[in-house]
């Protein structure tokens, strides 16, 4: 076909005239014509080396056309597969189909040889043991050499000296059992030790007997206190009721008085109880470092806010210089796992701290003692005095076992449990001058609670409401606000019906998956929040407008607290061990 249509040189149908081609044992005869008149004469051309030698074909003319796309001549099988004359082309596909016709593997052909896999362990374990193993193609040949078989007076003494050591397993086997059940002391039954085990624990007596003896005073000091904290959850506790009273703190200042005989947990004399109207900060003026993990959660001390008290995931809590000179003034020292929330009195000589210890403690500011300790054996996630001057021996706990636990401190009892919520509960806020309080749980609800009574009086929820694991109360007290995780801080009245104002929004910031804290200004004129990204970001409570964002940390913004007294001073804190404070 490409042969006449590279030597048929007029694009006009010719007519339908049939022409034989006769059979050459060089090359075929073709005939073209051409004329001016579209008359057409036949020549001759017979290519000597540029045509390949193919079969003779019986072509009608005029039926074969190169453009064509379906071919209406039938050719035969013996054709299609015959020989290829001429050079192959390299790389071309049909040798690649051709190929792999013969090929069952990328890298040939593979065989399928089948052997039974009891059979073929067996053979691989005679190998290994007796050097030699059947061929699988001929079984009457072997692979690898015999070893020679040891004399039968050898086996015979091999013989001899397994039995004896089997008699010596039988004599280990044995149990130190006695079958008459009539005696009570001595019957075991299946149960008594084996003569090996008991050699093996006689052993390890007398190694312990000769280690004790060689041990040094601080050695056994050592493996007294490894003794006491392999004892159980009760002997624990015991300890930690012994520890009450005890001073687990370190002291970093130079005095703990001053020349007039104050005591450093005293506040400055020129310090104003004023309510200063407020301002954004703007720069950072300190860093605090002391803590070697995250901090959790930081509290100002009430009413002058000279002091700083922070709770850090290294189990300890500290208490900072905010006025000063601004360094650690005193480290407590009682919780073994890291400290998830703190809380101060209203006066601020004591304050809470709560850790995943399952511990709540009560400490003294300025000694730092542990005066009392309070556990349920659920993990506490937080803690919050009653703001009324006459209900300070009593707090609330919120913990993991979705319940609102009331303590009293000086009987260290529960006093009431408010047991309602599906999830763990996560803040405590009081309403409504100190009568009612709200909390917030995982299960996506707020419930606002009436103090002393365990009955839920308003239950705040929604199917598109989220976790709320912040919460604060307006200055004011008529609105108080939830840190929401689908990125928003929502407004709920904090008084009778408790609505949520649904024109008043904050958003910006995200905190998907973080309980990142929220804090008024002291006259309630700005809100801030921390940020996942590290941010601090500042609204106006009228606008509802983000007026700044300040980059305060490289990790979470966990923590953020405005100053009771200075007008633009905000402390913030993160997961990686930093305190900052800005104005």
């Amino acid at each position: 076909m490409d042969l006449l249509s590279a030597y048929n040189d007029s694009d006009e149908e010719e007519p339908t005239t049939t022409t034989n081609t006769t059979e050459t044992s060089t090359a075929p005869t073709i005939n073209n014509t051409n004329n001016n008149n579209n008359n057409k004469s036949i020549t001759s051309f017979k290519p000597s080396s540029l045509a390949p030698l193919v079969t003779s074909i019986r072509v009608i003319e005029n039926k074969i056309n190169p453009n064509d796309k379906i071919l209406l001549y039938n050719p035969t099988v013996e054709s299609m597969e015959g020989d290829i004359f001429g050079p192959k082309k390299p790389f071309s596909s049909n040798e690649k189909k051709l190929d792999s016709k013969f090929k069952n593997h990328t890298n040939g052909i593979v065989e399928d040889y089948h052997i039974n896999d009891y059979a073929f362990n067996q053979q691989v374990l005679q190998f290994k043991n007796r050097g030699y193993s059947e061929n699988p193609n001929n079984s009457s040949e072997l692979i690898g050499h015999r070893k020679d078989e040891n004399n039968s007076e050898n086996k015979n003494s091999n013989n001899d000296n397994n039995n004896n050591s089997n008699n010596k397993n039988k004599d280990k086997r044995k149990r130190n059992i006695t079958d008459d059940p009539s005696n009570i002391n001595g019957y075991l039954g299946p149960w008594g030790t084996t003569k090996a085990e008991f050699e093996l624990k006689q052993g390890r007596e007398n190694d312990m007997v000769s280690i004790e003896t060689n041990l040094t005073e601080q050695q056994r000091a050592f493996m007294d206190s490894r003794v006491k904290k392999q004892k159980g959850k009760d002997e624990e506790d015991d300890d930690d009721s012994k520890s009450v009273g005890l001073n687990t703190s370190i002291f970093h200042g130079k005095v703990k008085k001053d020349y007039m005989g104050r005591s450093w947990l005293d506040p400055p004399s020129d310090l104003r109880l004023v309510t200063p109207d407020t301002f954004i900060p703007k720069k950072l003026v300190h860093s605090y470092t002391g803590h070697t993990k995250g901090v959790a959660a930081i509290r100002y001390i009430p009413k002058y806010g000279h002091l700083l008290l922070s709770a850090g995931m290294d189990n300890t809590v500290k208490i900072w210089d905010a006025y000063g000179d601004r360094r650690c003034i005193q480290t407590y020292m009682g919780h073994s796992q890291a400290v998830r929330d703190i809380c101060f009195s209203n006066d601020g000589r004591r304050f809470l701290s709560c850790g995943y210890d399952r511990q709540t403690r009560l400490w003294d500011t300025e000694t730092g003692k542990i005066l009392n300790s309070f556990s349920n054996g659920k993990i506490p996630y937080c803690i919050k005095f009653n703001p009324d001057d006459d209900k300070q021996d009593q707090f609330l706990s919120g913990g993991s076992d979705k319940k609102i636990i009331q303590w009293d401190i000086k009987s260290n009892e529960i006093v009431q449990e408010y047991d309602q919520h599906l999830g763990s509960v996560n803040t405590i806020t009081f309403l409504d001058d100190n009568r009612r309080f709200v909390t917030s749980s995982d299960d996506k609800s707020l419930r606002v609670w009436d103090w002393g009574i365990p009955v839920v009086i308003k239950y705040i929820s929604d199917p598109s409401m989220h976790s709320m694991p912040a919460v604060a109360l307006h200055p004011k007290g008529k609105w108080f606000a939830a840190q929401s995780l689908d990125n928003q801080i929502l407004i709920y009245s904090a008084r009778d019906r408790f609505r949520m104002n649904k024109k008043k929004r904050f958003l910006g910031h995200n905190v998907s998956g973080y309980a990142c804290q929220l804090s008024f200004s002291p006259d309630g004129k700005f809100i801030c929040s921390g940020d996942s990204t590290g941010k601090a970001f500042f609204w106006d409570w009228k606008t509802s407008k983000i007026v700044k964002t300040i980059n305060a940390h490289n990790n979470v913004c966990i923590g953020i607290e405005w100053s009771p007294l200075e007008p633009s001073k905000v402390i913030t804190c993160s997961w990686n061990n930093e305190i900052k404070l800005w104005d």
